[in-house]
């Protein structure tokens, strides 16, 4: 069974230039039209990932955005016209993944789509679900396991956006390290044009997540005009 693609887009046409070659990707398309379509598509389908228009008949798609944010990590991928630069930063500090500029190319979009499920594992080795538990980064309190994507503080679960998490890992790296934005950028969205505005919201966002060590301090520390790093905590 192919992986379903699902694409929110009043454009019929881009919707049809489309739907080829995702298909030779290994896409089945899926296209709803406006957002009231969209949620009930959601309601019944497993899907990859979303390609979402942000401005749509019935509304505006940062508003489905979050809807999915809160349910869901499923990568998003929004599409705005050039001029809409503010709710390209507003999806993104929402949880979405990526951005698509229009005009855009078929290829390009394809390219986007895999790249962001290339990153987040998608598709990668046989197929199996490793069980075995063995991958396993701690530090602080802290503790992810990579194998099955699961993130614990101080023994409780905690759920994170697929940004977040990748944050987390490039963090968890190296501890000590102090990572520029322009690091961040790099690791967590592969160089992609990202304001500084979208990190801070998203190290803000994994910030309150983690919460804080036993002594009161918070597990991501702010390196004035530097970066960020992760806390070190206090010896035994």
């Amino acid at each position: 069974m192919t992986a379903k693609i699902l694409l929110v887009e009043d454009e019929i046409e881009i919707a049809r230039t489309l739907e080829m070659p995702l298909a030779e990707a290994g896409f089945t398309l899926l296209h709803c039209l406006n957002l009231d379509s969209a949620r009930k598509t959601l309601a019944v389908e497993s899907l990859a990932a979303i390609l979402l228009d942000l401005n749509l008949p019935d509304g505006n798609g940062i508003e489905l955005c979050r809807e999915i944010r809160r349910e869901s990590t499923i990568p998003l991928l929004i599409i705005t016209a050039r001029r809409d630069e503010i709710d390209r930063i507003v999806g993104l500090e929402m949880g979405a993944d990526d951005y698509i500029v229009k005009p855009f190319s078929p290829r390009e979009v394809v390219a986007r789509v895999t790249a962001v499920l290339r990153r987040q594992g998608w598709g990668s080795g046989d197929g199996s679900n490793p069980d075995d538990g063995e991958n396993v980064i701690t530090y602080g309190g802290i503790e992810v396991d990579e194998d099955r994507h699961q993130v614990m503080v101080d023994g409780r679960s905690i759920s994170l956006t697929k940004t977040e998490y990748r944050l987390l890992l490039t963090l968890l790296r190296r501890p000590g390290q102090v990572y520029t934005r322009e690091q961040i950028i790099e690791m967590v969205w592969d160089g992609a044009y990202i304001v500084d505005r979208v990190v801070d919201s998203v190290v803000s966002r994994l910030r309150r997540k983690l919460g804080t060590l036993p002594d009161g301090r918070a597990r991501i520390r702010t390196v004035h005009s530097v970066g960020y790093s992760l806390t070190e905590p206090e010896s035994p």
